[in-house]
């Protein structure tokens, strides 16, 4: 079937480039993301065939060793081990960092050294640590707690910057870090209601750009000048979000365009600004800033950079591109039948507000019935990217809409806030609004089904219980059936953060519970298919078990099926090609 060839089709993205050219790519062709190295002349060598999904690697300069972050059946827990490249056929991993009870990331290599954050001190707290390659010693330059999401050494090492996820929705604090001193600087206030992201470095150290939009609804180019103690404005545009990435030779910035779902690339003089030309990437798709799409990486001498495309209609492509010249994919991709871009819409809904959605037309025959697929998040986005699901929908003959409602990222800043907390149930309130708008596009919303993972699981249940007339049926993966028992079992590490989205158990229970699918299992009539992985540190098995027995005790159609080696979704080729064709199968049945 269909779904089978589009997941059988591999992807590949972008992960480091050496001074010799070579490149780290992850590359899922044997069923898991697994590192593989491509040479300059672009050899490709398979450099890890683990059981289980690795999550990133990066050269250590200087050497013929590769440092490798990989996790065990889905459970997150990154643990860091050593591969060296003179090895012949596939290279030993030896063990680096490994604790199984905790998360080690890597942050960075160095000659002598790795960088990475661990919450082994407390199982909480995300500290960044420099392990001594020579001697195994660890020296922790940052202990001062919290969520440490993502860290930025300048290039002489001197400075580090520190995204550490904040108390408003959806925010983030900068800290600069003085790795001599060790004294922290606070760049934005905690309680500052900021996103920032995409930190990237000025070759000489000197400053920093970030995507941000601190007081202004879209994220914008900012630069901090670390003499000055100094913010000012590089690229601003009110209607689209802006990051950057400066070319370690200090003469290009790549500048990435976000607009309704799109990431385009625009080559720019770094000296002054000037726009010097558009990638020539296909239309449609995201080359930077989602999940699926690694911000591009220059090579250590500027002369290239590795860049992740993919589109809806293009799984994701790693390219070499030259600036000024050629853009080159690594290893093309013939995708052996024709899939169609969506088309771009609003519904209006309840109070007024527009929802963008992508509508995806069927390519097989019009069954008449129409799949709601949202996104997770809450704070994520539906952008234009490759899903084998969503061009598969299309394929059975359903048409499919991939909302972007209130709370998604995006649509700036006013929109993603538009769900925080006590509003939770307005966004649910958007899927009803999208139901009654389907004739609107010759879709019948009687047939109607909803899809969703993590978040967008969350939405499903929530719509089949709060909306019980109006859908046909649900898919739930991985998601929240309760946002009380969500917040009191999911990872210590990630609690404080999600309630500051959802609300605090201490203050906020009786909402909670309130806006909790659970509470109102009773309503729910739609039948429903449910997939979880038994190791997701986010959102706990215990979520989907008590749904389904809800259910089940009701006698309403319901199906759970739960796979082992998994976590919070189905990274394991062999899971998706058993899980996805029954869920398939459930909604030709039930939508008729």
């Amino acid at each position: 079937m269909l779904l089978t060839t589009l997941f059988s089709i591999p992807t590949s993205l972008a992960l480091d480039i050496d001074d010799e050219g070579r490149m780290l790519v992850l590359y899922d062709g044997t069923g898991t993301r697994q590192v593989n190295e491509v040479a300059p002349d672009g050899t490709w060598r398979a450099l890890t065939d683990l059981g289980d999904t690795c999550r990133g690697a990066g050269f250590i300069p200087g050497s013929s060793r590769v440092v490798v972050e990989h996790d065990t059946g889905g459970d997150e827990r990154g643990q860091l081990s050593l591969l060296d490249l003179d090895e012949l056929d596939l290279p030993a991993l030896t063990p680096l960092v490994h604790d199984a009870e905790y998360i080690h990331h890597l942050v960075a290599a160095r000659p002598d050294r790795i960088l990475y954050t661990t919450n082994r001190r407390n199982g909480v707290d995300f500290d960044l640590v420099a392990r001594d390659l020579s001697t195994g010693h660890d020296t922790v330059l940052y202990d001062g707690g919290g969520w440490v999401m993502a860290v930025d050494p300048s290039p002489d090492d001197k400075w580090v910057v520190l995204s550490k996820a904040s108390s408003p929705a959806n925010s983030m604090q900068l800290l600069l870090l003085d790795t001599s001193s060790r004294t922290v600087t606070e760049l934005t206030a905690e309680d500052a209601h900021n996103d920032q992201s995409a930190v990237a470095w000025l070759p000489d150290s000197s400053a920093f750009l970030v995507s941000s939009n601190a007081d202004r609804d879209r994220l914008a180019l900012r630069r901090y000048d670390v003499s000055d103690q100094a913010w000012s404005d590089v690229l601003v545009d009110d209607a689209r979000d802006l990051a950057g990435w400066p070319s370690p030779d200090g003469k290009h910035l790549l500048v990435g365009v976000v607009e309704d779902g799109e990431v385009s690339l625009v080559l720019h003089r770094l000296e002054d600004g000037a726009v010097l030309a558009p990638l020539e990437l296909p239309a449609g798709g995201c080359a930077a800033l989602t999940m699926s799409t690694p911000d591009p990486i220059w090579s250590p001498d500027g002369s290239f950079a590795a860049i992740t495309y993919n589109s809806p209609v293009t799984p994701p492509t790693v390219y070499r591109y030259v600036p000024g010249g050629e853009l080159t994919a690594l290893r093309p991709v013939e995708v052996p039948v024709a899939l169609e871009h969506p088309e771009s819409l609003r519904v209006p809904s309840f109070d007024g507000e527009q929802v963008p959605v992508f509508v995806f037309r069927p390519t097989g025959e019009d069954l008449g019935s129409t799949v709601v697929h949202v996104h997770g998040g809450p704070e994520g986005a539906a952008m234009r990217i490759w899903s084998p699901i969503i061009s598969a929908l299309a394929g059975e003959g359903h048409t499919v809409v991939v909302p972007n409602v209130r709370g998604s990222a995006g649509y700036g800043k006013r929109w993603y806030s538009l769900d925080d907390r006590l509003l939770r149930l307005d966004s649910v309130k958007d899927l009803a609004a999208i139901n009654a708008w389907l004739p609107t596009i010759g879709a019948d919303p009687k047939r109607a089904a909803l899809w969703g993972g993590s978040y967008g699981g969350y939405m499903v249940l929530a719509g089949v219980a709060f909306q019980p007339e109006l859908w046909a049926a649900g898919v739930d993966i991985v998601g929240i059936a309760s946002l009380v028992t969500f917040l009191e079992n999911t990872s210590a590490y990630r609690r404080s953060m999600r309630e500051r989205e959802y609300g605090y158990l201490a203050t906020d229970r009786e909402f909670l519970e309130s806006a909790s699918p659970l509470s109102r299992a009773d309503d729910i009539r739609a039948p429903l298919f449910v997939i979880h992985g038994a190791n997701d540190p986010r959102v706990p098995l215990s979520e989907a078990e008590q749904i389904t027995d809800a259910l089940t005790k009701r006698g309403v159609p319901c199906e759970l099926h739960v796979y082992p080696d998994e976590g919070h979704g189905l990274a394991k080729l062999t899971n998706r090609l058993d899980a996805y064709p029954k869920a398939f199968s459930f909604l030709r049945e039930h939508l008729g």
